[in-house]
């Protein structure tokens, strides 16, 4: 995600990373989740396939002191059962910032990874989606609940689960 779309996400976000417990799929360098941290959420899980860039995610993590919040889970991020339960309780902030291709080579893939989260999210999870031009947002579960905005040739989806009753 570039610098000016994160930006613009945080800022449509606001008190909502608040509390949270960040998951970032996809994590790479680990941006998201991080700055997630440094906006108030309580942890930060990173989940990152590829092996060289989870070493330099785990190394922005000790650079910055925040090893104690953070899980870097070195693996597939569809193969949920492997990372899923290291997630508490505490409301979901997920970032699924994929490369853009994965939407169109890997659509069931990254809908049933979407939609599987959704579902087992604790109430008050908030979920923000990137792709581009190619990904029909309205192939999401409740389409009419997210929050589509455009940053060319960034396309931005935020859901914001249901509060606690």
């Amino acid at each position: 995600m570039k610098d000016r779309v994160r930006e613009s996400v945080f800022n449509l976000l606001g008190d909502a990373v608040r509390g949270k417990q960040a998951l970032d799929l996809f994590a790479g360098t680990g941006a998201l989740g991080l700055e997630a941290l440094s906006r108030g959420a309580v942890r930060a899980t990173f989940i990152e396939q590829h092996h060289p860039t989870a070493r330099v995610l785990r190394e922005n993590i000790a650079a910055l002191g925040v090893e104690a919040l953070c899980d870097v889970i070195t693996g597939n991020v569809f193969l949920r059962s492997r990372w899923e339960h290291a997630l508490g309780e505490v409301p979901w902030l997920v970032f699924s910032s994929p490369p853009y291709a994965f939407y169109t080579e890997r659509s069931e893939e990254m809908l049933g990874l979407i939609g599987g989260l959704m579902e087992s999210a604790p109430r008050e999870s908030v979920f923000v989606v990137e792709a581009d031009g190619r990904f029909d947002f309205g192939l999401l579960p409740r389409p009419a609940e997210w929050d589509i905005r455009e940053y060319l040739p960034a396309i931005i989806g935020i859901y914001h689960g249901h509060p606690k009753h």
